[in-house]
């Protein structure tokens, strides 16, 4: 069985491919947003489903191994705390 249903590449593609994704992408990194990979995982989780091929399973395994090693590549913005502040409690110096 494919990690995700064949439906959400085909949404994946769908939504990539659309107006209001690509003008905020386009705005947001200054480049259309490259949509062939999820079409490309959706070809191979149909012939997945159909044929059963191993090699349609290790493409797609391939690249959601790819897309979590990508999110996972970027360190959080702030560091977490494991607890409060000692001065929590003290109001803040708002006329500084």
């Amino acid at each position: 069985q494919p990690p995700r249903p064949c439906e959400d590449y085909w949404w994946e593609w769908k939504h990539c491919r659309g107006l209001r994704h690509a003008f905020h992408h386009y705005y947001a990194h200054g480049e259309l947003p490259a949509c062939g990979r999820w079409r490309d995982d959706y070809e191979a989780c149909r012939a997945w489903e159909r044929g059963r091929t191993a090699a349609a399973q290790e493409a797609l395994c391939e690249s959601e191994r790819a897309r979590v090693m990508e999110r996972q590549k970027y360190a959080p913005v702030w560091m977490l705390r494991k607890s409060p502040p000692p001065d929590w409690y003290l109001p803040l110096d708002q006329g500084k």
